[in-house]
């Protein structure tokens, strides 16, 4: 009796085990919004065996450091904050700014009121980072104004790109980026991404107000450079001139850059009066961060996250290709009230998870000939590298490629921060020529003769003009065969020398000297034999004649005596 007593309460414990275990979905959970703490939902739970850190989800900075992250196989995710106010109260609330006046400011503001329908597009891209923003700002006692900056920036699009290069909802440059360790690789560009570009916005912003002591003139120098701004001070200084931001000289995207943060700041203080209403956005998170260790292709994590792939790219626009790379340890943001259905569809998700990879090309490559060696569409390769028509792979290159046969492995993170993609135009191969010009060359003839074009000419000799001194030396690019044949049939020796460039090392220059033709040798042998002859014929004629007519003056000379 005991004994069935004990396998029967195993037996119920058993099945319990397998309850909690077992993925349940988001809408069987339990009715959204009930009451649930975040810090009871963190507590670990012993016993479990360890989780791939795919299945884990973190919360953002600000309020992680009051809860533990969330491991979606051990934990329910019940996302209920309570009632929170606006977010713009909460703006409104830490503005610590200065106010900037004049007609600058006045314009700005009635541009931005006369156009609701661009605010309200700004506004509603804003909706998915303001919280993030506003809590960084707060956490580092910055002004809450700065959470507008990039109403100004980008309009709030992550994606933005400048003429100048500028990318992200930040507008950071390449070498700005660099500077504060944003990753801009082949796979990623943390430019656009969320909580890094965020993060170094901040720290700059922050050194330039160390730098200068006044938020007015760090934001003119986020904008036009903190070595413009110093100098500009300097200037002033020199002159006996005031070093604010309305005394100094600058360009006109500077001087209207902080005027345009001043209108928006205007608007949000207090939109009726503006006949603006700005729409509510509440006082809480609006994602949460998912890692992982294993690819993922970008198109089956939106689609695990029941979300349409473009709000999934406006909240991870720093991928650059349609994989998120395990290796670099991605932070992947969805919204709190995907997270839960995200949980499920992965644990219960059974195919694979990327159908990507990538291979790097040794020497010179067609797309074309890759693509054959690797069994795979060339339109698919040109597609997904932005390969165009007329070009081809350099060495050392990194292309991504379907996975399939013996190509099924994740992308290492070694590859990813190395991975480069470098093309040249899919010209045949060339060799380059060092040609002199002759006394009635141009560069029309030389064009001519050697089978380039007048353009080409130019730009590989830097010239301007269409004129040539006789011997001045010309660069010249042709193909290999061609240039065989114009050494081999250029009797006038007007090539110095061919040189090449392999895809090895080892052959990476050669230099060839290239002598007469044959025939040419032998005529210019007979041609110098002629010359010699009549030199020599001439000599003694000359020599003869002289002696000749000395004699009879020698004779003369002895009558006389």
């Amino acid at each position: 009796m005991r004994i069935g007593r004990y396998l029967a309460a195993v037996a119920c414990a058993a099945l319990l085990a397998a309850c909690a275990s077992t993925p349940v979905p988001p809408d069987e959970a339990g009715a959204a919004g009930s009451p649930t703490a975040l810090a009871s939902a963190t507590k670990p739970k012993s016993g479990l065996p360890p989780t791939d850190p795919l299945n884990s989800i973190h919360l953002p900075p600000t309020i992680a450091r009051e809860t533990a992250p969330i491991n979606v196989d051990e934990d329910r995710i019940d996302w209920t904050l309570g009632q929170s106010q606006d977010i713009w109260v909460r703006i409104r609330r830490g503005f610590s700014m200065p106010d900037l006046e004049g007609t600058l400011v006045e314009d700005r503001t009635q541009w931005y009121a006369a156009r609701p329908d661009y605010m309200e597009r700004m506004i509603a891209r804003s909706s998915k980072y303001l919280y993030h923003i506003v809590a960084e700002l707060e956490r580092r006692n910055m002004p809450t104004e700065l959470a507008l900056l990039p109403f100004v920036e980008s309009a709030f699009n992550p994606e933005a790109v400048s003429t100048a290069k500028a990318a992200g909802m930040w507008q950071f440059i390449p070498s700005t980026g660099k500077h504060y360790n944003l990753k801009q690789n082949m796979f990623r560009d943390e430019r656009r991404d969320v909580l890094a570009s965020t993060e170094a916005a901040l720290d700059y912003l922050s050194r330039l107000h160390d730098m200068f002591g006044d938020w007015h003139l760090a934001l003119a120098a986020y904008n036009w450079g903190e070595g413009a701004v110093s100098r500009a001070i300097a200037r002033n200084e020199a002159r006996g001139l005031p070093t604010d931001y309305a005394s100094l000289t600058m360009p006109n995207e500077t001087r209207y850059y902080v005027p345009k943060l001043q209108a928006v700041k205007n608007i949000v203080s207090n939109p009726a009066s503006y006949g603006v209403t700005l729409p509510p956005i509440p006082d809480h998170p609006y994602f949460v961060t998912v890692t992982t260790s294993r690819d993922i292709d970008v198109t089956l994590a939106a689609k695990l996250a029941n979300m349409p792939l473009e709000e999934f790219r406006a909240l991870n626009p720093s991928f650059n290709k349609p994989v998120i790379l395990g290796a670099s340890n991605p932070q992947i943001l969805l919204p709190f009230e995907n997270a839960e259905r995200f949980q499920y569809n992965l644990n219960t998700y059974r195919g694979g998870l990327s159908s990507w990879t990538a291979v790097t090309v040794d020497g010179r490559e067609r797309v074309e000939s890759l693509a054959a060696r690797l069994n795979v569409d060339p339109d698919t390769l040109r597609e997904i590298n932005r390969i165009p028509k007329g070009m081809r792979l350099k060495p050392g290159s990194t292309v991504m490629i379907p996975r399939s046969g013996r190509h099924t492995e994740d992308i290492s993170a070694k590859l990813a921060e190395n991975a480069i993609l470098a093309m040249e135009p899919d010209l045949p191969e060339a060799r380059r020529l060092v040609v002199r010009a002759g006394k009635r060359d141009t560069v029309a003839s030389v064009a001519r003769r050697y089978g380039v074009s007048v353009n080409q000419v130019r730009a590989w000799n830097k010239l301007s003009g269409s004129k040539l001194v006789a011997g001045q030396s010309l660069v010249l690019n042709v193909p290999v065969k061609r240039a065989r044949a114009i050494a081999e049939r250029d009797d006038e020796v007007r090539v110095i020398r061919v040189s090449g460039k392999g895809s090895r090392a080892a052959s990476a220059r050669q230099r060839v000297v290239v002598e007469p033709h044959a025939k040419a040798v032998r005529a210019s042998s007979r041609a110098s034999a002629k010359s010699s002859a009549k030199a020599s014929a001439k000599a003694s004629g000359g020599r003869a004649g002289a002696k000749a007519s000395a004699a009879p003056k020698a004779k003369a000379k002895g009558k006389a005596r």
